[in-house]
């Protein structure tokens, strides 16, 4: 039976692959157990280890950006030696290990760096398996990043009420250790749904597969995606400012009075994973139905898109600052921010990661996917760059300025999208269409 014949007549879970959802709930509870640890950690510094929140600050910043930058070294490692199934299970141990140090105050910083070390094995691994579930020119494959997105945010909504509240009430270290549990559970998962998983995920048996035709197509597509890292870097200076100026501008420029209650700020931030978790769904089956009428855009086209989308959001709140003037703006027009800037994000970052995964050769698969989570190491660098501007200029024009740049990459990202778009309809072809098209490419240069 040929793989294209074996694609077509597999069992499926909700119309994908039984394997997309092992990765979905492995990657659910990796991020449970991730945000459930972020959302103890400046409490915890701060109330129980009695860091200055200054310091606190830095430590937070710090180990959020390296978190982005060690799946770059454990991609190299996963793809040249180690393979992505023995990647996600020794980086999901050393994560969970370093979850349970997290209880005892001695081993902060050693816990600190161990999590960051096995995020950097176990998520570009676990991602880069994705695109194996499929043949080349599966249809389902442009959605299948979003769902697996789902899984990431369900996991971030749930984390904060369940690690926060247990660590809050109980103790931090009983918060930290329900994180360890969940990346345990999570491990679990993968391993007892691995016979769904792609099999040729190590070093040696990918050496066995064929070697791409074309170097120069390999090129081509180096070119693009380091020129999407670059535009996404500007984006997430932008996108990067609602868990921080924005949330400024919750507890000082937002009403939250609904009666005599008054919403906690930090219940503004559930919006975001709580909205992706709602409207992926109606994203994916209007892309369904777009792909089985010959109309559905290509990545760069829907990635521009997200990009407009989300500078309008910014847009909105600048005009409802404007407006408000000195008062307190309605905490509906968060909520409708929150909205906007959410859709908009769903045009992006998924298929961001969805175009890495595809169009990345066999051998650097997991390389690749670090390459991408390093634009939001070097976005969260600029993010706070730019949220330095808050307290130099009005509230007005600093969501001007981020409206702007988000707008920015959206323009960026539509100048590369008929460029791009060729070059996935090559990836999508079969090796022999491939060197057909490769040579008309030839013939046309």
């Amino acid at each position: 039976m040929t793989d294209d014949t074996a694609h077509r007549h597999e069992k499926t879970w909700f119309g994908h692959p039984r394997g997309l959802t092992i990765l979905f709930l492995t990657e659910m509870w990796d991020q449970f157990s991730f945000f459930g640890m972020r959302a103890l950690l400046v409490y915890y510094m701060t109330k129980e280890l009695l860091i200055s929140q200054t310091h606190s600050s830095y430590i937070y910043g710090l180990y959020s950006s390296f978190v982005y930058f060690t799946p770059l070294i454990g991609g190299v490692i996963s793809d040249r030696w180690l393979g992505r199934r023995r990647a996600v299970i020794i980086g999901g141990s050393i994560m969970a290990a370093g979850h349970f140090m997290m209880a005892f105050p001695s081993l902060f910083y050693v816990a600190l760096a161990t999590i960051a070390t096995g995020n950097g094995l176990f998520l570009p691994s676990l991602a880069s398996q994705i695109n194996q579930l499929y043949a080349p020119d599966d249809p389902r494959k442009a959605t299948a990043y979003n769902i697996y997105y789902v899984g990431i945010n369900l996991g971030a909504f749930l984390a904060p009420f369940v690690c926060g509240t247990v660590g809050e009430l109980y103790g931090w270290h009983w918060g930290f250790a329900l994180a360890g549990v969940g990346m345990l559970i999570g491990l679990f998962t993968y391993l007892g749904g691995s016979k769904y998983l792609p099999k040729n995920n190590s070093p040696s048996e990918r050496k066995q597969q064929p070697a791409p035709q074309r170097p120069r197509a390999k090129l081509e597509i180096y070119l693009l995606l380091l020129a999407v890292i670059a535009i996404v870097v500007v984006f997430r200076a932008s996108y990067e400012q609602s868990g921080n100026t924005v949330a400024l501008w919750a507890d000082t420029g937002v009403s939250r009075q609904v009666g005599s209650f008054s919403i906690p700020m930090t219940w503004f931030q559930s919006l975001n994973p709580l909205m992706i978790f709602l409207f992926t769904p109606v994203i994916v089956a209007w892309w369904t139905r777009a792909a089985k009428q010959g109309r559905e855009p290509g990545s760069i086209g829907k990635m521009a898109t997200g990009g407009f989308i989300v500078g309008v959001s910014y847009l909105v709140l600048a005009l409802v600052a404007h407006i408000s003037g000195d008062a307190r703006a309605s905490w509906l027009w968060l909520v409708f921010f929150f909205f906007v800037y959410t859709v908009g994000e769903l045009f992006i970052l998924p298929v961001g990661l969805g175009l890495f995964g595809k169009l990345a050769p066999a051998e650097f698969a997991a390389t690749a996917i670090a390459a991408w989570f390093m634009a939001a190491f070097f976005g969260n660098l600029a993010a706070g760059a730019v949220g330095a501007l808050w307290s130099a200029v009005s509230v007005p024009a600093f969501f001007v300025i981020a409206g702007a740049l988000a707008i920015l990459s959206g323009m960026l990202l539509a100048a590369l999208s008929f460029w791009a778009h060729g070059i996935e309809k090559r990836a999508a072809l079969p090796d022999e269409d491939l060197a057909t098209a490769a040579l008309a490419a030839d013939a046309r240069h």
